[in-house]
């Protein structure tokens, strides 16, 4: 898809990845770029400064990604690219609690089948849209330090990929978001842990791979190219790579303690 003359909404627009899509999408001739984000402050700040629309949204309710959707389809035209990119990590495993693991399973996985439920109908009528959904390298490998991460990202990264096959031939495209560590709020506060053993992107740079995929409509998204040698070796022997990652998981514990 070429996203000149295009409207796209962003979720998770008040800063870092989404942020920084906003200004690519409109820097490259987006018609409107909506900036969805729980704090509406920020939305409406990315929006000002590229001639968008800013917008609140809660995106762990799926009333406000309706509403969004509703909202902009009535008023500004219809939907050409949505960015399911908001989403949260957790830190821990076991003792994660049953409200913070529906938090983030809203977040982090329904967000995305929200917005296909509401969006899929419209766009398939009128012959087509591109869903640019961010998930993590997390759901493709996993995330040591965080199950909740670890599962909501595999999640993410099932039903995009279901999301795809089933409605490829209503003319649905899907480019699936996965990076490792990227210089936004949620590295800097020290969740990344190991993602950023292989250096960390800038938001623009993510945005950049991500806008040459669209254009593309590749599936995979990865600005990290190691990830798919990660990939690779995770495939080609499961207990190996199972064995390394308890290796990777000793390695950040130790870390943690000492810190």
């Amino acid at each position: 898809m070429d996203v000149k003359d295009r409207i796209v909404v962003v979720t998770g627009a008040a800063g870092g990845i989404g942020k920084a899509l906003a200004e690519r999408f409109a820097r490259a001739g987006a018609k409107t770029v909506v900036c969805a984000d729980l704090d509406e402050a920020g939305a409406k700040a990315t929006a000002e400064g590229i001639g968008g629309v800013g917008r609140r949204c809660d995106v762990s309710k799926e009333a406000d990604i309706q509403a969004l959707i509703e909202e902009v389809e009535d008023e500004i035209g219809p939907i050409d690219l949505f960015c399911a990119n908001a989403g949260i990590i957790q830190r821990g495993g076991l003792e994660i609690s049953n409200q913070d693991w529906q938090k983030i399973w809203e977040v982090n996985v329904m967000h995305h089948v929200w917005a296909a439920r509401h969006l899929v109908p419209r766009m398939a009528a009128r012959g087509g849209g591109h869903f640019l959904n961010t998930a993590s390298a997390a759901g493709l490998l996993s995330q040591v330090g965080s199950a909740s991460y670890a599962v909501t990202k595999h999640a993410a990264v099932g039903f995009n990929e279901w999301l795809a096959l089933t409605h490829g031939d209503d003319g649905i495209r899907v480019s699936l978001l996965c990076p490792q560590a990227v210089d936004t709020d949620m590295v800097r506060s020290g969740s990344s842990g190991v993602a950023s053993m292989d250096g960390l992107l800038t938001p623009e740079a993510v945005a950049d791979e991500c806008l040459r995929c669209i254009e593309a409509e590749t599936f995979l998204v990865l600005p990290h190219p190691e990830v798919l040698e990660y990939m690779r070796n995770k495939t080609a022997n499961y207990d190996r790579w199972i064995g390394g990652m308890k290796k990777l998981n000793r390695r950040f514990n130790s870390k943690a303690a000492a810190e």
